[in-house]
């Protein structure tokens, strides 16, 4: 679980990197290279970051709904930071 909680942040960090900088950057500023930066590290982060739910599924880990929550999480900015924070940090309690 201490993996699922590290990729949590790191694909989090990745999306807000993501929206906040490389996709301003790209649409205001002419800077088409910081979306083709960033975007597939950040696409490496989610997959590996729901890869990871799908393990702590199979390991009976998390459960269904916690999966559930964790990939809908990783679909929306702060989502995975709220997600460690509800769920994971009281799953390993």
């Amino acid at each position: 679980m201490k993996l699922l909680r590290l990729f949590s942040i790191l694909e989090g960090s990745s999306l807000l990197l993501l929206l906040f900088i490389a996709v301003p950057l790209k649409r205001l500023l002419d800077l088409p290279e910081a979306v083709s930066i960033i975007g597939p590290i950040h696409g490496a982060l989610f997959i590996t970051f729901n890869v990871l739910l799908l393990w702590g599924l199979m390991s009976s880990r998390l459960n269904a709904n916690q999966t559930l929550l964790g990939f809908i999480a990783s679909l929306i900015p702060f989502g995975s930071f709220i997600y460690k924070a509800k769920v994971l940090n009281k799953a390993d309690a």
